[in-house]
């Protein structure tokens, strides 16, 4: 009861510093990150490093070619009007989904991830190599499926709406928007941060997710104060400190619906740890590691920056639009009739 009792509090807190936040009425502590604001990280920066490229940073003429040549929706040189995305593609094809864009709809970033003044080939900085360290034989404690194979042929599992991915379903962003390991994707790479003393939440243009991260004194605190393991929630059981000049989170305990889905997947025996400071006027630099050597063969760590936006955060409407929803259903029963109906002559 005590622990609830303190959740309540902590809520009705963040409503009333939420308000004053946007009036500008709450001052930061001496010593913590000013955070607030609306940033973008969109890039054409990929988790790991391509094939080909040996450094992580480049300079501003390597950015140029290797941002030409960086597949957008699955397409090499989505960035050319000619691309053909227009085309009609074969049923089942490896670009049957990719040919769903052009670029009128998709606002990825126009160069790489520009990070503390520097180009970054990779979001990955450890290992050195720009690569996600798998294990070959990955222990797993839950389905891993291959949805980019769905996303490029269009065929996947549809017995009904649980089987259509997280995304499809207007449950959460795709591309691991909102993390935990908050990456860039096609379109919709806005956040806003809100900072009060006992919370900091962040707000997703893409389908509106929000983390709501508690803030407490220490790590000790903060982990004695984790919600119980049977309430697996989106983004997972986050709880954050001030270390300094940086705000470092530490979440557990991911939904597994999405971790079988996420970009940065970890087990029940695994962490994510994300540490957030301000580098410049315009900039939050950007840090997590992942931890878990169920699927991993060490700890790796990527960085990446939000960069300040005047921009706004668009409506996110994808429930009303999801037209999507109903047609593969109906398609999938109307497959299933079809191969009755023959099975039965």
């Amino acid at each position: 009861m005590t622990f609830l009792l303190e959740h309540i509090a902590r809520i009705v807190s963040l409503l009333v510093c939420t308000a004053l936040a946007c009036s500008g009425a709450v001052a930061q502590k001496a010593g913590r990150p000013d955070l607030e604001g609306i940033y973008t990280n969109a890039s054409l920066t990929n988790l790991t490093r391509p094939r080909g490229v040996e450094t992580l940073v480049v300079s501003p003429q390597e950015a140029r070619v290797i941002s030409a040549r960086t597949p957008i929706a699955g397409l090499e040189g989505g960035l050319d009007e000619g691309d053909g995305v227009n085309d009609l593609p074969d049923a089942a094809g490896d670009d049957f989904g990719t040919r769903a864009y052009n670029n009128f709809w998709v606002d990825p970033g126009s160069n790489l991830a520009l990070v503390k003044g520097e180009y970054r080939s990779s979001y990955v900085v450890n290992p050195e190599n720009g690569r996600v360290p798998r294990l070959e034989n990955p222990q797993y404690d839950f389905e891993r499926r291959n949805f980019g194979s769905r996303y490029a042929t269009g065929f996947g599992d549809a017995r009904g709406p649980e089987a259509i991915p997280n995304a499809e379903r207007c449950l959460l962003g795709f591309g691991n928007k909102a993390g935990p390991g908050m990456m860039g994707a096609l379109y919709n790479n806005t956040y806003q941060f809100v900072q009060t003393e006992n919370y900091v939440m962040i707000l997703v243009e893409m389908v509106h997710d929000a983390r709501i991260i508690p803030i407490f004194d220490s790590p000790e605190q903060a982990r004695a104060h984790r919600r119980p393991v049977e309430l697996e929630q989106w983004f997972g059981d986050s709880v954050g400190w001030y270390e300094g000049d940086e705000l470092v989170v530490e979440t557990v305990n991911i939904h597994p619906l999405q971790l079988s889905q996420s970009s940065v997947p970890i087990t029940k025996a695994g962490r994510i740890m994300e540490r957030f400071s301000r580098y410049s006027e315009n900039e939050v630099f950007y840090q997590f590691t992942v931890e878990d050597s169920n699927i991993y063969s060490q700890p790796w760590t990527a960085e990446l920056s939000f960069i300040a936006t005047d921009a706004g955060l668009f409506e996110y409407a994808c429930h009303e639009g999801n037209y999507a929803m109903p047609g593969i259903l109906a398609g999938a029963r109307r497959l299933e009739k079809e191969e009755q109906e023959k099975a039965n002559q």
